[in-house]
């Protein structure tokens, strides 16, 4: 392509975008907006997958020994518990810390314990934590079966509707995404059609005098490219000072929130904006360009 056809390309973005400014800030507008409530969203349906990959590998065994096993059976258990490959972390709690963590657990009403005296009804046991949730039920029935242990608990009740909450949330948010996508390719490539539309003689013209449609074309390409760029940029600024908002205020009710950090990730989701804007701003000028060049 000559330097001087660009230069007319680049001219007649800008006069194009100067002479419909009313419809300029209007297209711009409904791009900012479009992407800024899908990168809310794409925020709202990470952070909930977090969470929920947070609370699945939280899910743990609690494995109780047999009180007449010895130090040496013991030992034997932990061994066949670290040769399991579903198995990351293994933590021995004696049954004096057991209690010391009831008691704690407990903490007014501790004097429950009175009636025991100086006996102790808790068994040795360990905290079994696995490499993937999936594997916890295969796993806590494997180790029950090991001698030695009495009993191999994971709140199975607990656990299969954590599972079933998580797989909802990761399928609410993926179909989530995919709608307000879907609207928001929508609304951009008609709000451009309006902006072709209204310079429909103008493309007739050009299109008599011997243009061809790539020449027609490439100008409004272009300011589609320009327009998601603006839109894209300026949702992502908005979205930036949203989620730090949102992250200071969760913090401060919720230290241990596990939010996505907010470097690099805000990063990568306003350059995703962008991108996305500048993409669309290019399927919406070239759908909305094809009925106009039917002449």
């Amino acid at each position: 392509m000559k330097i001087r056809t660009t230069e007319y390309f680049v001219r007649e973005v800008i006069i194009s975008m100067i002479r419909n400014r009313w419809m300029t800030f209007a297209s711009i507008g409904t791009v900012a907006v479009s992407l800024f409530v899908l990168g809310v969203f794409m925020l709202i349906v990470m952070n909930l997958t977090r969470l929920a990959s947070e609370l699945e590998s939280q899910v743990q065994i609690t494995v109780y020994l047999n009180d007449a096993l010895n130090d040496e059976g013991r030992n034997e258990v932990e061994q066949m518990m670290k040769d399991m490959n579903s198995i990351a972390k293994i933590e021995y709690i004696p049954r004096e810390q057991a209690l010391q963590k009831l008691e704690e657990r407990l903490g007014d009403q501790r004097y429950i314990l009175d009636a025991l005296g100086d006996s102790n009804p808790l068994p040795n046991s360990y905290i079994v934590t696995v490499k993937k949730p999936e594997q916890v039920e295969s796993t806590a029935v494997a180790i029950a079966d090991l001698y030695g242990v009495d009993e191999a608990k994971y709140g199975q009740d607990v656990a299969t509707h954590l599972f079933d909450m998580t797989r909802l949330v990761r399928m609410f948010g993926f179909l989530l995404m995919v709608l307000l996508t879907g609207a928001t390719i929508f609304i951009i490539s008609n709000t451009i059609r309006l902006t072709v539309f209204a310079r429909r003689k103008e493309i007739a013209i050009m299109k008599y005098v011997g243009a061809t449609d790539w020449f027609i074309r490439i100008p409004f390409i272009l300011e589609g490219i320009a327009l998601g760029f603006i839109g894209g940029g300026l949702s992502a600024i908005a979205l930036r000072s949203f989620y730090s908002a949102m992250a200071a205020k969760i913090y401060s009710t919720l230290t241990f929130f596990p939010l996505m950090p907010q470097y690099p990730f805000i990063n990568y989701v306003t350059t995703i904006l962008i991108v996305a804007g500048m993409i669309i701003g290019t399927i919406g000028s070239t759908i909305s360009l094809k009925r106009f060049l039917e002449v």
